[in-house]
């Protein structure tokens, strides 16, 4: 396959399968926030800090394979990487299966990590091709309308997850508090676990199709990854740690992600802790989160970059994102909990931001450089546990602790916004 020059203009075709790439990360990852609740429940987990583990497990992948990702990409390409990512999502929706036969809580973690593999190498690939498959500059509009699809998914996949995961959750519960032995509770938990079969199943044949078609009938063309703003002194440098701004790019991505994940994964466990809540909010809690999400990334396609640049849309989402956290440690009720929803409008811009700033200039080191990135995304396996941890044993309320892992996070980013992205850049 022959690779073609940066385009001036964005391709329909490319873009429109990036999209659907984005909407089943979208599905993917925020299955999650139906996941914590119903793995507490199914396993019989005594603590929330062992719920959100099911956060780390798939966070953590990125950490770990963002680099071996960029070797795979660069050995057979993006179009193959790309389809090789769907193979993964689709084993790793497999392994449910025989998680909930054994009820084991390590297998079902271990499902949910080698889901995150391939969304580590998924990302690696989708997101570079997305911001070089026209130009740079609106880069974070093309990641802005692929965000539409990815938090759209977002929005379903708790809705219909909690729906079949979570349906007589409350029944449940009432029936193992009335157990009067092991063997009735373990038949109750299992009856529970049975649940993930028809879901993950159907997942995975889907998943299946859409790798053979995008492997035989839908040709990617692959791109250019040296793109016309690099200047000379930038083709000069000779290894990946000479661009300073990249490291701080992904560092802007961990604290991104971690915010990302405790507005949209937490927000049902913070709103259950609220208790004034009602359970129509608190079982879809994460899709009034991404719907608001939904509505930043509409604002960012028409906004960025005719009216304001990517920086600027990134100091204004962080600087919002500082105020509804504050608001929402210092309110009760159903108020804190629109706030903490509201964060989703916040963390919106932020990724479709970041990440075309970190990767700019870096020339033949852009899918090194997107693989560096891509391993920010452990920022959503540190927070949530983070938070956990300073709620259960730092012996402060878990509105306090929610104020302490975010803020700093948020700070972070505005540095990154008005001053990180530029060190190491040279003008041309």
């Amino acid at each position: 396959m022959n690779s073609i020059d940066t385009p001036k203009k964005t391709a329909f075709m490319p873009m429109a399968i990036c999209c659907a790439f984005f909407f089943i990360l979208g599905f993917i990852t925020w299955a999650n926030g139906s996941l914590i609740p119903f793995s507490k429940q199914a396993f019989n987990l005594e603590t929330d800090l062992q719920a959100f583990l099911v956060t780390t497990a798939s966070y953590i992948a990125y950490f770990f394979m963002a680099i071996p990702s960029s070797w795979i990409l660069k050995k057979i390409g993006f179009h193959n990487g790309l389809v090789t990512s769907i193979v993964m999502l689709a084993l790793g929706s497999l392994l449910f299966i025989p998680a909930a036969d054994n009820s084991s809580y390590l297998l079902f973690l271990a499902a949910i990590f080698v889901q995150g593999s391939g969304m580590a190498l998924l990302q690696t690939a989708v997101n570079p091709y997305l911001s070089i498959i026209g130009p740079i500059d609106s880069a974070a509009q093309r990641i802005s309308i692929a965000g539409v699809f990815n938090k759209t998914a977002g929005i379903i996949a708790p809705i219909v997850l909690g729906s079949l995961l979570l349906k007589g959750a409350n029944d449940s519960q009432a029936k193992l508090e009335a157990a009067t032995s092991e063997v009735e509770k373990t038949a109750i938990l299992d009856q529970l676990l049975q649940q993930l079969h028809t879901p993950y199943i159907a997942l995975a044949i889907f998943l299946f199709i859409f790798a053979i078609l995008l492997k035989f009938i839908v040709k990617l063309p692959e791109v250019n990854a040296e793109d016309d703003e690099v200047t000379s002194a930038e083709k000069s440098k000779k290894s990946v740690f000479e661009y300073p701004h990249l490291f701080l790019g992904a560092f802007a991505i961990f604290c991104c992600v971690g915010v990302e994940v405790m507005a949209g994964d937490i927000i049902g466990t913070y709103a259950r802790e609220l208790g004034s809540v009602p359970q129509v909010f608190t079982d879809n809690a994460t899709a009034f989160t991404l719907g608001f999400m939904l509505v930043g990334y509409l604002i960012g396609i028409v906004t960025i970059p005719r009216f304001v640049s990517q920086q600027t849309a990134l100091r204004i989402c962080t600087s919002v994102g500082i105020i509804f956290t504050i608001l929402s440690v210092v309110t009760t009720g159903l108020t804190s909990f629109w706030f903490v929803a509201l964060l989703g409008l916040a963390n919106s811009l932020m990724w479709p931001a970041i990440f075309p700033l970190g990767i700019k200039g870096l020339g033949n080191f852009t899918k090194i450089g997107s693989a560096i990135m891509i391993m920010g995304i452990a920022g959503g396996a540190i927070l949530p546990p983070l938070y956990g941890y300073i709620k259960d044993h730092l012996e402060v309320n878990f509105q306090t602790a929610f104020l302490v892992t975010m803020v700093p996070a948020y700070l972070y980013i505005v540095y990154f916004a008005t001053w990180g992205h530029k060190i190491g850049q040279k003008k041309a």
